[in-house]
């Protein structure tokens, strides 16, 4: 804790002094597409799949879910609110079962959050 405040506040004077205004790459932004956490092997078809628009297969079911989240914001009727959080229960399931760890108590609780927060909404 006490190394953490020193660094914090040498980097917060040489800021002050302006050490690091001049370095090479300021004001550009950072490039995000680090792919060392993928397995070399899967590397290449990852970035094929990522230039193509499309995801690995293990990742297509949390595109979908965050997908249902915004319709779920626009949806007005409750047979079509059911239906596409039969769908998202249904990915949370999906995708649980797929993790060696999955606990789907917190998918559940999750589910249920959403829904809270939408009945909450069409009634305010």
């Amino acid at each position: 804790m006490i190394l953490d405040f020193i660094a914090e506040r040498r980097i917060r004077e040489a800021q002050e002094r302006g050490d690091f205004d001049d370095l090479p790459g300021t004001g550009v932004p950072l490039e995000l597409d680090d792919d060392a956490l993928v397995p070399e092997d899967l590397r290449v078809a990852y970035r094929i799949l990522r230039n193509a628009g499309l995801l690995p297969p293990q990742l297509e079911p949390h595109r979908e879910i965050r997908e249902i989240e915004a319709l779920l914001l626009q949806v007005e009727d409750d047979d079509g609110r059911t239906r596409l959080l039969s769908r998202m229960n249904f990915l949370l399931a999906r995708s649980a079962v797929g993790r060696r760890h999955g606990d789907l108590r917190v998918e559940q609780a999750y589910a249920e959050k959403i829904s809270e927060r939408l009945v909450g909404r069409r009634k305010g």
